[in-house]
């Protein structure tokens, strides 16, 4: 569903990303970890088409990104580390203006009752505007403008920074109920107990170079922080 193909991505003299190869199928959750400015956030742009490789590929359900940006952006949704929603708007009525941005202008009331059910938004604040939202329940909003999108990929940078622990654990049952039903999710993030507890594998960034990847089936809570430590060093 995502793929890089010797993705590079320079600016003048500095390299962000050096040849990147990198896939995630659906029904995956694929957790990015590295420092900052290991090139976490450069990945995700590109598979937004938020900006051009300087060579290599960045390919969405097959298509290049560079070549079919707006059929790629069919099947994307992005959460950043914090959703950019319009406060002065309810959450109901964001919800509904990204549907239809996004080709859904046939959902009914109802219809949005049932994502935010599914996210676990209460419905007493559906109907308040968003500038009154915690960052847990901006996030859920994401989640659910991701499930009329109807995406079958997420891309996700820093997603649960800032949450307190009982919304990064909602939020990432979430992803794990998208994961089984076929989403294919790319989650940059510093947390290495969530990338072992929601993720299905692990890739060490460092440099701009993807030094380390693992499944966390085979990994301990334990081994993840210490293979990290050692990739950093």
């Amino acid at each position: 569903m995502l793929e890089a193909i010797d993705l590079r991505k320079t600016y003048g003299d500095y390299e962000a990303l050096k040849g990147l190869n990198l896939k995630v199928d659906a029904g995956e959750i694929y957790c990015l970890l590295g420092a900052n400015g290991a090139g976490k956030t450069t990945t995700i742009n590109l598979f937004l088409n938020f900006i051009d490789p300087t060579s290599g590929v960045a390919k969405v359900n097959g298509l290049d990104t560079s070549q079919a940006g707006l059929e790629t952006k069919k099947y994307l949704a992005y959460i950043p580390e914090t959703v950019m929603l319009y406060g002065g708007l309810t959450g109901i009525e964001n919800l509904d203006y990204f549907a239809r941005l996004g080709g859904h202008d046939r959902y009914t009331r109802a219809d949005y009752l049932r994502f935010f059910k599914r996210v676990g938004l209460q419905e007493a604040a559906i109907n308040k505007r968003v500038a009154g939202y915690s960052k847990g329940m901006r996030q859920k909003v994401g989640i659910a403008i991701a499930l009329a999108k109807q995406a079958k990929a997420l891309l996700l940078d820093e997603p649960t920074s800032g949450l307190d622990p009982k919304a990064s654990n909602e939020f990432s049952e979430l992803l794990t109920q998208l994961q089984s039903e076929g989403a294919a999710i790319l989650m940059a993030t510093h947390d290495l107990f969530r990338a072992k507890e929601t993720g299905t594998r692990i890739g060490i960034m460092r440099e701009g170079r993807l030094v380390r990847e693992m499944s966390t089936d085979e990994v301990s809570h334990a081994d993840v922080e210490r293979i990290y430590l050692e990739h950093m060093h």
